[in-house]
């Protein structure tokens, strides 16, 4: 507030107002008076109170502004200053006096300060008595009104933070008013309405229209086992006096009044969780992976702590016997608990029921079942004293445990936990968690039908591919097979070397379409029939065709099939080729030839002959046969993958082993798609 000296000069005084403070609304005289009662010091506030300029107050009596004496001497006025100068700070009601000539009360504020050279000024502030009255009664009301009121009160800064509350509303929320200051809003209110309620609030703190006596349910956070319907009403906050921008709010539990409301919250919670259930488990056919996304899908919303085991059974076929210990295997565990709820949960593997275990009620009903953590549930259930021990340590206080039934045989088991400081499962939680093992239990199902399907292909894959090839001193050979990615495993890629009579070598490299058990048999059948017409030592042509009858009568749809035989003596190669990717040659001088002379249609079409084509090999050259999961992938085409293995033959031309290693590891990608097969065999003449 600016002040006037004597002289005409302005500068700041000791006080002055902000834009927006309480002394806008509450007018303010500041005025100073010298050792001699002289006005010295004379601001904006003061002249509006009293009707002075600062021309006509400075450097006069400051006897003129109260009304009980002459413009000269007034007891008011040196009451005051001399109780400013010797009390440090005084207050009190006087009557003042307008300039014209209108008497009214006042409220001063008088204290001593030191002026420019060490004078001593009495500092004075005067307000309307009636100002000041009406503002007191606000600010009482208004501090009645937070401390008395039995509606909830608050205010939220524009994040939505907590600001100021009533104890109306701590109490409403089981927390204390300082545990919610400077906390978010949905920290302290949990929802289960996708977002809708913060988003209201949001618009609101933006300055749009009123919220009035909306109905929401939630739970508060410091009474995590009581849903409530509240009635909320939500206004912005428009600045004045100073106050802050956000949002103001009243809200008053009308739960007995909107028991129909909890309920649809409480279904909405529970479908919300299956929903997103049924989003985040079985993404993928890895049992392990399943059950964690099981567990992580139930946390924290619906428990503390869960795990899932599966049923070691010596047969799946044989029933249940309720009289003998069941044996589970845990793959999946977690906890939001502190230890020793942690060690609890991930601190073994196998785990042994013994009978008349609250699993063995499961069992026998086939449904999920509660349970009570107490003495009679841990001599019950748990047979090793140290896990009884860390259970009854570890906070849970209740468990719910649901089994995991597909095709009608028990798969495994589920169970869930809640600590103290939540309700205990209910009859709706005991559905729920039969829900959630329903469907996790399909998804763990078809995961280990996958696997063991899987299991099986591999195998017979393994069966089935050469354990040892033919050698022979004029053909070197470094062959490698690679699978692809887990959900393309097992393929039909397949490989051989022959020996021949007189020293000839035969190479063989094939493709069945298609990935799985079908396509290993089919692998396996074209293989071994290969190698039998092999031994008849007929034309390359011939054979193909041979094979391409055989894959129409066993309903082989597509497969292809590259032939080659090398003989040391001239040093030629016949070949054909069944739609295969043509082979490459790398001459000694470091050239790459394509021999693509013959390519065929691919055996079980039909109806197409084939034909044998020849070419003289240099000695020491490299033949590079293989399959298109070499130089086939996604975003890059089959010309280019071709370009880049010619490339990669230039670039390593010494011994085979590294070279195939190294041709592998910069044309495939990681992890592979597709089942790849690489042989280089080096030729040379004999003498």
């Amino acid at each position: 507030m600016p002040s006037a000296l004597p002289g005409g000069e302005e500068t700041h005084g000791p006080f002055w107002s902000e834009p927006g403070a309480m002394l806008e609304h509450v007018p303010v005289a500041v005025f100073g008076m010298d050792e001699a009662d002289l006005v010295c010091h004379w601001g904006p506030g003061a002249r509006d109170l009293f009707g002075y300029e600062s021309a006509a107050v400075l450097s006069r009596p400051g006897a003129l502004l109260f009304a009980d004496g002459p413009r000269s001497a007034s007891d008011a006025c040196a009451r005051l200053a001399e109780r400013g100068r010797t009390l440090g700070y005084w207050r009190g009601r006087l009557t003042a006096r307008h300039r014209d000539g209108r008497d009214f009360e006042c409220g001063f504020r008088a204290f001593s300060m030191r002026g420019a050279g060490g004078r001593s000024v009495v500092m004075v502030l005067a307000s309307r008595s009636d100002e000041l009255d009406r503002v007191k009664t606000n600010l009482a009301f208004l501090d009645a009104l937070f401390e008395t009121c039995p509606i909830g009160l608050v205010m939220l800064d524009p994040d939505l933070r907590y600001v100021h509350l009533n104890q109306a509303l701590a109490d409403m929320d089981g927390l204390p008013i300082a545990s919610h200051l400077g906390r978010p809003v949905d920290e302290i209110m949990i929802m289960s309405d996708g977002g809708e309620f913060r988003g209201m609030l949001r618009a609101v703190a933006l300055g749009g229209p009123p919220v009035v006596g909306m109905l929401v349910g939630m739970r508060p956070r410091g009474h995590p086992d009581r849903d409530q319907v509240r009635s909320v009403s939500f206004f912005p906050l428009s600045r004045a006096a100073g106050s802050r921008p956000g949002v103001g709010g009243l809200l008053v539990d009308v739960t007995d009044r909107e028991q129909a409301i909890l309920e649809a919250t409480a279904s909405r919670r529970r479908l919300s969780l299956l929903d997103g259930a049924s989003t985040r488990i079985g993404t993928t056919l890895d049992v392990n992976l399943t059950a964690r996304e099981l567990v992580d899908a139930s946390m924290p919303d619906f428990c503390d702590g869960a795990v899932v085991e599966v049923v070691e059974w010596m047969d799946e076929s044989a029933e249940f016997d309720p009289a003998l210990p069941l044996i589970t295997r845990r793959i999946a565990s977690g906890t939001i608990l502190p230890p020793p709820a942690t060690e609890l949960v991930s601190g073994v593997e196998t785990v042994r029921y013994p009978p008349g275990s609250v699993i063995h009620d499961m069992l026998r009903s086939g449904r999920a079942v509660s349970a009570v953590v107490n003495e009679q549930f841990l001599a019950r259930t748990v047979l090793i004293e140290s896990r009884a021990r860390l259970l009854a340590e570890s906070g849970l206080a209740c468990v719910l445990v649901a089994p995991l039934i597909a095709r009608g045989t028990v798969q495994g088991i589920a169970m869930f936990g809640r600590s103290a400081d939540r309700p205990a499962f209910t009859e709706d939680d005991v559905s729920l968690a039969g829900e959630l093992a329903s469907r996790a239990a399909i998804c763990l199902d078809n995961a280990r039908l996958y696997s063991r399907v899987q299991n099986i292909a591999l195998t017979l894959q393994r069966a089935l591919l050469p354990s040892a090839l033919a050698t022979s001193p004029y053909v070197e050979v470094a062959h490698r097979y690679i699978p692809g990615s887990r959900i393309t495993e097992v393929g039909g890629d397949w490989y051989d070397v022959i020996g021949l009579p007189d020293g000839r070598v035969a190479l063989v490299v094939g493709d069945v379409m298609g990935h799985g058990v079908s396509a290993a048999a089919a692998m396996g059948r074209l293989r071994i029939t290969t190698k039998a017409l092999a031994g008849h030592d007929g034309d390359p042509a011939d054979l193909l065709a041979e094979l391409d009858a055989c894959a129409q009568e066993t309903g082989i749809e597509l497969a292809t099939c590259l032939y080659l035989v090398y003989d040391p003596k001239s040093g030629r190669a016949r070949m054909a080729s069944a739609g295969h990717p043509p082979p490459l040659l790398l001459r000694p001088d470091g050239t790459v030839e394509t021999l693509d002379e013959v390519l065929g249609v691919p055996l079980g079409v039909g109806g197409f002959p084939f034909r044998t084509a020849e070419t003289e090999l240099p000695a020491n050259a490299t033949l590079a046969l293989y399959t298109d999961g070499l130089i086939e992938a996604r975003g890059r085409d089959i010309d280019t993958g071709l370009e880049a293995l010619r490339v990669e033959l230039r670039r390593s031309p010494g011994p085979l082993e590294p070279m195939a290693d190294h041709i592998l590891t910069t044309l495939l990608p990681t992890p592979p798609t597709d089942d790849t097969v690489l042989v280089l065999a080096r030729v040379h003449r004999a003498p």
